[in-house]
């Protein structure tokens, strides 16, 4: 009789072994970055994507970028000064905390700052975060963009799909056909949490709410051993 899947013994010490050398690996190359480059800046992400982060890698290709444990990453540059990795260090690890990475480049700091202040991208939310403004599909017959555009400019959402809208909460029927709502309805309001079910809706219309963007905290400058808060700068 074949042994069954669901009975399979996993070892957690192979696991943590795993986790504990991807931390080691982490550590290191997190300092051997801090020997090579001029500046390193604390960034935190707002509505995390892994594509658009591989984005800015390539974008950065002479520099290197670290999204990882912040915890490791505090201890390789060194959280107090007898501890710290380059003098004055530690007054960076400070800003490691939440949703942040490390980035190292030898590019002019002016240069970094206004690059990503210009920069961002534009994404479907996911559910968790607020609504950016309110969406609402009118009456009638339910078209492919949910009223954002002139109907003769649209097509009418599939007759397919009725059964998938109505499970997301719209109160549709079929007519003819044709996906009908009686009335408006509302799939957002600007400011509401977004659920699950908001998030589909909006992404089959094609509304989109999320800004990936990455904001410098703070930097390091190697020449003057000195930490910029960027807050605190005109950029």
């Amino acid at each position: 009789m074949p042994k069954s899947k669901r009975a399979k013994v996993v070892h957690l010490s192979k696991t943590e072994k795993k986790g504990k050398e991807l931390s080691q690996k982490l550590f290191a190359n997190v300092q051997e970055a801090a020997d090579n480059f001029a500046y390193i800046f604390v960034f935190s992400v707002e509505n995390m994507r892994n594509s658009y982060l591989k984005e800015v890698r390539s974008e950065f290709s002479d520099s290197r970028l670290f999204f990882g444990k912040t915890k490791v990453m505090a201890k390789a540059l060194g959280q107090t000064p007898a501890e710290e990795h380059l003098t004055n260090l530690s007054a960076l690890s400070a800003y490691l905390n939440g949703n942040v990475g490390l980035f190292f480049t030898n590019r002019p700091p002016q240069e970094i700052l206004e690059y990503f202040s210009n920069w961002s991208q534009t994404d479907f939310a996911r559910a968790g975060i607020a609504a950016t403004h309110t969406f609402t599909v009118p009456a009638g017959v339910v078209h492919s963009r949910g009223g954002d555009l002139p109907a003769d400019d649209d097509v009418a959402l599939p007759h397919s799909l009725e059964v998938t809208v109505r499970k997301w909460g719209m109160p549709t029927k079929l007519v003819k056909g044709k996906i009908v709502l009686d009335s408006d309805y509302t799939v957002c309001k600007e400011g509401d949490i977004l659920n699950s079910h908001q998030t589909a809706l909006l992404k089959m219309f094609g509304v989109a709410m999320a800004d990936f963007k990455v904001d410098m905290k703070a930097y390091y400058t190697k020449a003057t051993e000195s930490v910029i808060e960027v807050d605190a700068m005109e950029v």
